[in-house]
């Protein structure tokens, strides 16, 4: 090996004043990577499918698990591009979105077409929400007409997983034939939820959870004045005094539930809301409480539904029956003690699969799907109330993460990657690296070259290590020069290279705030995929981890689905050419959750349907991101007076027209994103965030087309 042999050859020459001698044997040239199991690099299982003679869409599609994780809804098309199936298992092969060309025209220059939308970027497909909550429909209406039970299911959505005002008008408008509605935990999302409900089913239930005081209690019963089928859930025993009192004053007959602490708990991370010593609800002597102050009140037959929540992730059928069984035997007794009970609301819990496992074991998957869960939940309800002699009661579930995860994909660019090539070290310079070393420091070269001629590759590594630890204590010290330190990284990265020892993880730096977008990897190390989006038809040369924008340590993602610490990567094209990655199945909470670290705002927003045509889209709605203007506005400041400060010191120090030419930039500046940008499309928001500014070399802060209302589209046609 050339390289090897370079610094094994200075040792036959050596460096004045040290005598070791020159009659060192020729080196050998490797024949391999040794196997060494305590300095390589593991390789995992997606190594195999790298190996393949011929790369094909479908080894992208193994190599990323899409399948596993994306069906029914995502897979790679011919063109190794990410294709969405907006209607899951009935969509026909010509109505696929080709996800490329839904970025290209958001993010194209108005010039050419797009929409001038800055990255990075939120798609939302409401077809898919639309079969998410039909698909959950049927596999309950499957479970209660197979097993004979005797009511029917209806859901509600909680909010808290999305607010977004489309995704829960949407959530409405295709749940009303279900009677689906709404779950709020807050002032705000109960005013949300009310608005919203008003063109929803009459019948569709307002599930009020989380604590409570008395004006929220007043808006749940002036809910249920209006007319909407509004439920006050207690989570703690004194909040049945204000309903009481509330509902006196205000004249109201309430619809009371209890929310129950169950002894089934899981032992997951999302578990930790449930058991005996969870956050919320009422132990069995609280809720004995409950329904004898009632009785004492003449409002017992206020009491009608009993609400649990075992946590969210439920990992397998066998725990889900347990905790709904546990909970179903508590419904029957508050039937027995003269409640007026109808709905058993089973909370959230049904899981998503993010890395397509199928395991129970894991935070990040389920062992079941919607059929085998949903199943599961009408069995355990109908054995208990059989056995007990009561009527089945309606079931009600909170599946929020189920519902909208999958319609919501993150789109994001890397903007750059590191570089592990090792520069070429001559034999004169390492002549100079040694002639500034210690004598303990000139041992430990001599030893490294002895090692590398016997091929004793772990020696090396030791050896070199051990030499670099010296001449970095010999810089501190002041008696080695920065270009003899770097001499000695550049031998150590040689040596590391050569024997097969280097790490080959790259570092891509993505235009991307983790803590504005994926809160919840920064937090929880919750791991979503992430995967190129498109050329899927070509291998993947290098594995990277991806880093951020912010400056912050924690702002990378460096654990992968699979158990991987990197990403298979395609490496960037030199020639302007953009890589697009995409996050999935992040559709909940991710957006209520991110902050504004390093004041990074939102992304921008499209909503895409399948249109009429052959691969043809239709956005329905385009919103770029929060400007820098809207982030500093969170942080109190006063973007306008901070522009007229800037402007009248630009005019007062910089002359010859300068000053007007900088105040411009200045405006754009406060207009933009706070991502990188594009040279060729600069978009901005609003400071309402109603419309949007495209700005290019002749155009600052220039308003164009407002964001789009939801009867406005932009056609896109693909053959």
């Amino acid at each position: 090996m050339p390289a090897m042999s370079c610094f094994v050859d200075a040792a036959v020459a050596p460096p004045p004043g040290y005598p070791w001698s020159s009659s060192l044997p020729a080196p050998e040239t490797f024949s391999g990577v040794p196997s060494l199991t305590n300095t390589t690099t593991s390789i995992t299982s997606s190594a195999a499918t790298i190996d393949q003679p011929h790369w094909s869409p479908s080894h992208s599609a193994a190599l990323y698990q899409i399948d596993c994780w994306g069906a029914p809804y995502f897979s790679v098309n011919s063109s190794g591009d990410i294709s969405v199936r907006p209607y899951g298992t009935a969509t026909l092969p010509h109505q696929e979105i080709d996800l490329l060309k839904v970025v290209k025209k958001a993010s194209d220059p108005k010039s050419s077409g797009g929409l001038g939308l800055q990255l990075p970027l939120i798609v939302r497909f409401p077809d898919v929400l639309k079969n998410r909550l039909e698909s959950l429909q049927s596999a309950f209406d499957f479970a209660i007409q197979t097993q004979g039970y005797e009511s029917h299911y209806q859901g509600v959505y909680p909010v808290k997983c999305n607010q977004d005002r489309f995704v829960v008008e949407d959530i409405v408008k295709f749940g009303s034939q279900f009677r689906f509605g709404l779950e709020a935990g807050s002032k705000p999302e109960l005013l949300l939820t009310m608005s919203c409900l008003c063109k929803g089913s009459p019948e569709a239930l307002l599930v009020c959870n989380g604590f409570k005081d008395a004006e929220y209690i007043s808006l749940a019963l002036v809910a249920r004045k209006l007319l909407l089928n509004t439920v006050i859930v207690l989570e703690q025993e004194e909040e049945l005094d204000l309903v009481i009192e509330l509902s006196r004053k205000l004249a109201v007959r309430p619809v009371i539930g209890v929310r129950a602490k169950l002894r089934t708990k899981h032992s997951g991370h999302f578990g930790s809301t449930s058991g005996e010593k969870g956050k919320f609800g009422l132990t069995t002597t609280q809720i004995l409480r409950v329904v004898k102050q009632l009785e004492q009140s003449g409002m017992l037959d206020c009491l009608q539904l009993l609400h649990f929540h075992i946590g969210s992730q439920i990992p397998s059928t066998a725990l889900l029956g347990d905790g709904v069984g546990e909970a179903a035997q508590i419904y029957c007794e508050l039937v027995r003690l003269g409640a007026c009970m109808r709905v058993i609301d089973i909370g959230g819990g049904l899981g998503i699969d993010y890395d397509g496992s199928k395991s129970a074991e894991s935070d990040i998957s389920v062992s079941y799907g919607l059929q085998e869960y949903a199943a599961a939940v009408v069995e355990a309800v109908r054995f208990v109330c059989d056995r007990k002699s009561v009527k089945h009661p309606v079931i009600c579930s909170e599946s929020g993460r189920a519902i909208v995860s999958h319609h919501s994909i993150l789109i994001f660019e890397a903007v750059s990657a590191s570089v592990n090539d090792v520069p070429p070290i001559s034999s004169n310079g390492l002549k100079y690296l040694v002639e500034g070393l210690t004598e303990d420091g000139r041992a430990d070269y001599l030893n490294l070259s002895a090692a590398a001629n016997r091929g004793e590759y772990d020696t090396c590594l030791l050896y070199a290590d051990q030499l670099k630890q010296r001449c970095v204590e010999q810089f501190k010290e002041g008696s080695l020069g920065i270009e003899q330190l770097a001499a000695v990284d550049g031998l150590c990265d040689l040596v590391s290279k050569e024997i097969g020892a280097s790490n080959p993880i790259r570092t891509y730096n993505v235009n991307l705030s983790i803590f504005t977008s994926i809160p919840d990897f920064w937090g929880i190390g919750q791991l979503f995929p992430i995967v190129p989006i498109h050329r899927l038809d070509q291998r993947p040369g290098v594995r990277g981890m991806l880093s951020d924008l912010t400056c912050d340590s924690d702002g990378k993602i460096d654990k992968f689905i699979g158990g991987e610490s990197s990403l298979p990567l395609h490496e960037l094209e030199g020639d302007g050419g953009r890589y697009y990655l995409g996050m999935f199945l992040g559709g909940a909470y991710e957006e209520a959750l991110g902050g504004v670290h390093n004041l990074f705002g939102g992304p921008s927003v499209v909503r895409v349907s399948q249109s009429d045509g052959p691969h043809s889209f239709a956005v329905t709605r385009a919103v770029p991101g929060p400007s820098c203007s809207d982030v500093l506005r969170v942080m109190q400041h006063e973007p306008e007076l901070m522009f007229q400060t800037l402007k009248h010191r630009a005019e007062e120090f910089v002359h010859d027209g300068g000053g007007m030419t900088m105040a411009h930039a200045l405006a754009r500046s406060f207009h933009n994103m706070p991502y990188l940008t594009s040279s060729c499309c600069l978009t901005a928001a609003a400071s309402n965030n109603n419309g949007y500014y495209h700005c290019n070399d002749n155009s600052y802060g220039t308003p164009a087309d407002s964001a789009t209302g939801e009867d406005d589209q932009w056609s896109y046609c693909c053959a």
